[in-house]
């Protein structure tokens, strides 16, 4: 039996740490927060306690689905069919059938034609690998075509990557595709999306208790200063000895945490480019449209997309008010960063008027802005040959984060997959189940 480190209380660290106390280690996490949950963590904005990002299950994650069974809170999902929208061109559409597909009036019946073409494409490759080495663009175009591309996929993809879209490959859409297309590839009759009542507060809640029952030590409010090899330093507490350390945060993070690493490690993980996130939750008096997901390809839309949770969670729980999400994708050293909350709240909501005429300021309850400068690594070219290992120069340290989820986008799911995967690397020979 050995003794862990954690660093990082967030889906991955906890879901380690549940695995190694399953196979009989003694776990301890470090968590700089207040509470447990990093992306996936809830807050409270005005009378209502839900999550902090918006967050979506899928009747495909299966890791997901299982962790929560093992959690006893599969009884408690619960799933809907829900919409999508476009706003281009000044006006919505809705895109959640064949039928209003074909009938979507910025595309001609060609350009509609390839865009399925392109989407099937993308449903059938097997290894993506491939797909590393050519431009998302031109990979894009090929398939697409001038005009759908201009017309389509240019506004989503700069509305996710930014400027970084030149240099990302092809992987990333075939990922986002595939994330798309994994329910109906896996036999399942409905494509439907789901939520467990009371949000990830009561994922959280609950898994916090099975680990605490599971004998797992869990420091909230605990920063780390320095890591090193088996050794945690951190603020509030003692020096702290493990025979393994595990480090969940962003690459380049991690590369200031643990400055025992070579150049070489050092200059790897920092080269790890990230897409941050600039995210309002505006709590309102009202429904304000009929979509889950509005994506956007207006430039002047200063968000990247609305998400509209009372379509998909009962307005009970919001207390009969409806939860929507604005988020706009930006680099880590974006200026927005350094704007005061009221101003970004502001700008926000004033688009949101002139999108939706019926909407008031007098609509919102109350609002709130989250702000992460590194939520997933961008799916630069070659991404996969340059990869910072989990094993480190150093035999006691580890380091695992969303870096390593290479032909994936980043959800819970994936996160999930991605702690059980690293289990092989961080625990090859596993002990006796707890």
């Amino acid at each position: 039996m050995a003794e862990y480190g954690i660093i990082g209380g967030g889906m991955l660290g906890l879901t380690l740490a549940w695995r190694l106390r399953q196979r009989g280690h003694q776990v301890t996490i470090f968590e700089a927060a207040p509470d447990i949950g990093g992306l996936a963590a809830a807050w409270q904005i005005g009378p209502v306690t839900w999550d902090r990002h918006y967050h979506v299950l899928l009747l495909s994650d299966t890791h997901l689905r299982r962790l929560l069974a093992e959690l006893g809170l599969e009884d408690e999902c619960v799933w809907k069919r829900t919409r999508t929208g476009f706003y281009t061109d000044g006006r919505f559409y809705s895109m959640s059938n064949s039928w209003e597909f074909l009938r979507f009036p910025p595309l001609r019946l060609i350009d509609k034609a390839r865009l399925a073409a392109t989407i099937l494409r993308a449903s059938r490759v097997r290894d993506p690998r491939p797909l590393e080495k050519i431009p998302v663009v031109d990979w894009l175009r090929r398939w697409s075509g001038t005009r759908t591309v201009e017309k389509i996929w240019l506004p989503l993809l700069r509305a996710k990557l930014g400027d970084s879209y030149h240099d990302t490959s092809a992987a990333f859409i075939w990922a986002t595709i595939a994330r798309m297309y994994a329910a109906r590839r896996s036999g399942l009759k409905e494509e439907l999306f789901g939520y467990v009542r009371g949000g990830y507060a009561r994922i959280l809640e609950r898994f916090a208790q099975v680990l605490h029952q599971a004998g797992v030590t869990i420091h909230t409010q605990a920063a780390v200063q320095r890591v090193g090899d088996g050794t945690v330093e951190w603020k509030g507490g003692p020096r702290k000895h493990f025979d393994r350390v595990i480090v969940t945060t962003a690459a380049p993070l991690a590369s200031a945490l643990c400055p025992d690493l070579t150049p070489a490690e050092h200059q790897a993980l920092q080269k790890v480019r990230y897409q941050g996130i600039v995210c309002a939750s505006l709590l309102l008096r009202r429904p304000i449209g009929p979509y889950y997901v509005t994506n956007i390809t207006e430039s002047w839309v200063p968000f990247t997309g609305m998400i509209e949770m009372t379509a998909l969670v009962d307005p009970s729980d919001f207390g009969g008010h409806s939860l929507i999400y604005l988020p706009k994708y930006v680099a880590p050293q974006d200026p927005i960063f350094t704007e005061s909350d009221d101003a970004i709240l502001t700008r926000f909501q004033q688009a949101l008027g002139r999108m939706y005429p019926d909407f008031r300021q007098a609509d919102v309850v109350a609002a709130r802005l989250s702000r992460v400068r590194h939520v997933f690594a961008l799916s630069t070219l070659g991404y996969s040959d340059h990869v910072p290992p989990m094993t480190t120069s150093l035999p006691k340290l580890f380091l695992v984060n969303s870096s390593h989820i290479i032909h994936g986008t980043l959800n819970v799911n994936e996160t999930v997959q991605l702690a059980e995967r690293a289990l092989a690397a961080i625990d090859p020979s596993p002990a006796a189940s707890a």
